[in-house]
């Protein structure tokens, strides 16, 4: 079985209600993993999007600890303090599992994994957790909708 393309299990589909109900929960706390400052990354735009559009906090998680809009930047979603709402994952497809995995250890309520990255299990294996997931899709995208 082929972890991430669904194979073990029926694939990932999208609820309306739980994006929804993510997008509409201002002040909550979304982890943006892989927001750089980097200004050519899609992270930067959605990050204040979602933060500015949508009124949550956006913390940073990238392997630098980088500060973000000038938002205070961690290594990894273990060193974030307080709850996670939410963690946004801007990384490929082959490195989101650990990224999940680590969002259930920290108990984070919900996985969003960005447009074109897609894993199977590590949604699943979120689900089994009790996480909403939202796959492959984007909140600037869903807001248009």
């Amino acid at each position: 079985m082929d972890d991430s393309t669904g194979t073990a299990g029926a694939p990932h589909t999208n609820d309306p209600a739980t994006i929804r109900r993510l997008m509409d929960a201002r002040g909550s706390r979304w982890a943006v993993v892989g927001l750089t400052p980097n200004p050519r990354r899609a992270a930067v735009g959605v990050s204040l999007f979602v933060r500015d559009t949508l009124g949550m906090e956006i913390i940073p998680v990238n392997l630098g600890a980088q500060q973000v809009h000038g938002e205070t930047g961690y290594r990894r979603l273990a060193d974030v303090p307080g709850e996670i709402d939410v963690v946004d994952c801007f990384v490929n497809s082959q490195k989101v599992g650990a990224i999940v995995d680590q969002a259930i250890e920290v108990g984070a309520k919900a996985v969003w994994l960005q447009v074109g990255v897609v894993d199977e299990a590590a949604a699943q294996r979120a689900r089994d957790a009790g996480l909403d997931v939202v796959m492959d899709t984007c909140p600037v995208i869903e807001a248009r909708r």
